[in-house]
């Protein structure tokens, strides 16, 4: 009887695994996630207090440091300042549609209340919830709740007598059976506290059949890396078949690093989002909030720049997708309107381009029809500041083969009278031409 019990076991275990197989994103969950276009990224952990790179440090270090890192950074570790409402505000008037935290990265240390493990939030002064507060706090703001968990998991391998790293058998899941049984552990655990969760991206080489069991535990996740393309720190030099995401740091590090860090400019991380949306992808940006939960000046600096671009500029980042063959003309870069023939034309690079000027510019491979309309994005193209002789309407031509803007850059948004960022013309029923790659 026993036998024919465990022989049934087996066959309905073989059945379900095979079903499992067949799962993927939801193809609504897809285009939902295409339509978003910008994140934000959280890397977090206890070990934010050292400065140094996020669970890495582990890698390589002496049994002293290790044990010293497990059993005593928890004690010290109090994030009394963190205010998961004031992130989500600062998150949501940046733009973003979603927003992916680091509930356990690879030392793992585990940011919200579990029961699997005492190397976690609840073992330290602090004492709350990390995760179950940022995702309340994050759905108040309407925001889609993204979940990072690493598979690979250093405490794991400590535990077993294990050398921590990354690239040996014992580390992946594929190869360490009560390591895989830990993970789904906690996966049920996230999901069953912090449902309904939007995005989970799994951090670590091999995946097994994690995310199988992910879309069996609840289909409406979209998993982001384990599923698709999702490249780290740079952007492919052409547009690619969608879904995939960027995800990249401000500055050097993932978390924070209080010393020896250069940070990318907010203009540099606007044509970025703008290069990646042009190329069909979504832009995953990485912030590294300090031990005491803040979000360091310098980082906030970037996203309320950010933040004011996106709120002139949204129209043309998100709801759109990749114009085939076209992705930009010099510093002229596209996207259009995922429905219809609208272009959105992004000008970038243009410097001491004072309040009031008009500038032209040629575009190949857009031609104007009779219905064609012109403005730029934020302005009413009737009024100049202090200027009320100056008529700032956007006008087009269009030529043999190009297609003619005339653009007068007229909204006031800096006192200085002159915008560093990109300005955005959207021009409307349009036809697309082929270009060479």
């Amino acid at each position: 009887m026993k036998s024919k019990l465990t022989l049934i076991i087996v066959s309905l275990l073989t059945m379900s695994f095979t079903a499992l197989a067949q799962l993927k994103n939801k193809p609504e969950k897809v285009e939902n996630f295409m339509d978003m276009g910008f994140g934000i990224f959280v890397h977090w952990s206890l070990d934010s207090q050292l400065g140094s790179v996020i669970s890495h440090s582990m890698v390589g270090a002496s049994e002293d440091y290790v044990k010293r890192y497990m059993n005593e950074l928890p004690k010290t570790f109090y994030p009394d300042k963190f205010d998961p409402d004031e992130w989500a505000r600062l998150f949501k008037v940046a733009g973003a549609e979603y927003v992916v935290f680091t509930a356990k990265h690879h030392n793992g240390f585990c940011m919200w209340d579990t029961k699997t493990t005492p190397f976690n939030i609840m073992n330290t002064p602090y004492k709350k919830d990390i995760v179950g507060e940022l995702v309340k706090a994050l759905r108040k703001q309407g925001l889609k709740v993204g979940i990072y968990f690493s598979p690979e998991d250093f405490s794991i391998l400590h535990k077993q007598g294990n050398l921590i790293s990354r690239n040996t058998k014992e580390s992946q899941v594929t190869d360490n059976p009560e390591l895989l049984a830990y993970d789904k552990r906690q996966i049920d655990e996230l999901i069953a506290k912090y449902s309904p969760i939007d995005v989970m991206f799994f951090d670590s080489f091999k995946k097994g059949d994690l995310v199988q069991y992910v879309h069996a535990k609840d289909p409406n996740i979209m998993v982001t890396r384990g599923e698709i393309q999702t490249p780290e720190q740079k952007i492919p030099d052409v547009a690619m078949p969608g879904p995939w995401e960027t995800c990249m740091t401000m500055g050097t590090q993932w978390a924070y690093k209080p010393t020896n860090e250069v940070y990318k400019s907010g203009k540099e991380v606007i044509n970025k989002l703008i290069e990646i949306r042009a190329k069909g992808g979504n832009f995953l940006l990485n912030i590294g909030p300090k031990p005491n939960g803040e979000i360091p000046i310098e980082q906030e600096e970037r996203l309320r720049e950010v933040a004011l671009w996106m709120f002139v500029n949204y129209e043309g980042v998100k709801n759109v997708r990749s114009v085939p063959g076209l992705i930009r003309d010099g510093d002229v870069w596209f996207t259009k309107d995922k429905k219809e023939n609208t272009a959105y034309v992004f000008i970038t690079e243009q410097k001491d381009w004072f309040k009031g000027f008009r500038r032209n510019f040629l575009i190949k491979n857009i031609r104007a029809t009779k219905e064609t309309t012109v403005s730029v994005l934020g302005q009413n193209d009737l009024v100049v500041e202090y200027w009320p002789e100056n008529n700032p309407k956007t006008t087009f031509t269009q030529h043999a083969d190009r297609l003619e803007l005339s653009v007068s850059r007229a909204q006031r948004l800096y006192n200085d009278k002159i915008w560093p960022n990109a300005i955005v013309v959207k021009v409307t029923n349009v036809e697309f031409t082929e270009t060479k790659k």
